[in-house]
């Protein structure tokens, strides 16, 4: 693994992650049927990989089934997303979800070899429960059906970061499929699921009346997002190919500056602007998920030359050299 692809891959996703909050929040205003909104992006993105046929491999059948542990997850990550994002703004998505690390180091806990706590990761993790209270201080009580959904999206992405996690990294228990076959698994069973969770909802019937109250701008806003969501699909495994579950989330939280910045410039809800409460408990979470994230490897690396070090020191071989 070199340096240029960790920066090209985790790149690449940051760029598709933006576009996707984005694209996803203006697709949900202009097609409010989740369910069908979510299938369809993967169906689209089905489609995409299978000009990519060239590429797909699955070394067994053994390996493809335990994959298919990872659908569950990934497909509720997105749903949830969505849904958060049809009943609140994008910062509180953000906000909710720089506390995601948190939900990881206590899984993590029960680890073989769990990352040692540090007083700086402790600090961190107090700055982002204050931020957040900061930002529900001041939050309208219409957008509290967001904050269910945002809560659940946090539970169904630290599942889906472990599992792929899990699976895909060299250290650990990888499976023997390319990258293009675990995204067309991935979409083709997430779609087929929500497929049967829209029929369940009764959302085909409101289908043709969704799309008779659509207009152009939503028409493109529905297409930019399937088209991002093809990026991302791919490159949110190549990047967690690249780095751990931990430092994933961590730059999951710190792109989400960005996010802040576009809704708080340009796509503000005038009835209902952000109140300057919300923006700064925003900045002050996702910042210290940012914190945390380095705390937390500076804490591995102390940890990690802790243990090169020798258990018993020669004492005797060192008062005869001096």
């Amino acid at each position: 693994m070199s340096y240029s692809e960790t920066v090209v891959g985790v790149g690449s996703w940051i760029a598709c992650s933006i576009g996707m909050m984005v694209f996803n929040k203006l697709a949900i205003t202009a097609m409010p049927l989740e369910c069908v909104l979510v299938a369809t992006q993967m169906a689209f993105c089905v489609i995409a990989m299978l000009f990519c046929w060239q590429s797909l491999h699955v070394g067994s059948m053994r390996d493809l089934l335990r994959w298919c542990l990872v659908v569950p997850a990934y497909s509720g990550m997105l749903l949830t997303s969505i849904l958060a994002l049809k009943y609140a703004p994008m910062t509180l998505v953000v906000t909710f979800r720089a506390l995601s690390p948190l939900l990881s180091l206590a899984i993590e806990r029960f680890y073989p070899e769990p990352l040692r706590i540090s007083l700086g990761m402790v600090a961190s993790m107090a700055a982002m429960v204050l931020g957040t209270a900061f930002y529900v201080s001041e939050m309208p009580t219409s957008n509290w059906s967001g904050v269910q959904w945002a809560v659940a999206n946090i539970f169904f992405a630290v599942a889906d970061r472990l599992l792929q996690r899990l699976m895909l990294a060299k250290d650990q228990y990888p499976v023997d499929m390319s990258k293009t076959a675990i995204t067309l698994v991935n979409n083709l069973a997430g779609s087929l699921l929500l497929t049967v969770a829209a029929c369940l909802h009764g959302e085909f019937g409101r289908v043709p009346g969704a799309l008779a109250a659509m207009d152009m701008w939503g028409g493109i806003a529905v297409a930019s997002s399937c088209i991002v969501g093809v990026g991302i699909s791919y490159t949110g495994i190549w990047a967690q190919s690249l780095i751990s579950a931990t430092s994933f989330l961590v730059l999951v939280n710190a792109n989400k500056f960005v996010i802040i910045f576009i809704e708080v410039l340009a796509m503000h809800n005038k009835k209902r602007p952000l109140g300057w409460w919300q923006i700064i408990g925003a900045v002050i979470t996702v910042a210290a998920g940012a914190a945390y994230g380095k705390a937390s490897e500076i804490q591995a690396r102390k940890t990690h030359n802790n243990e090169r070090q020798p258990l018993v020191k020669d004492t005797a071989y060192t008062a005869k050299a001096v």
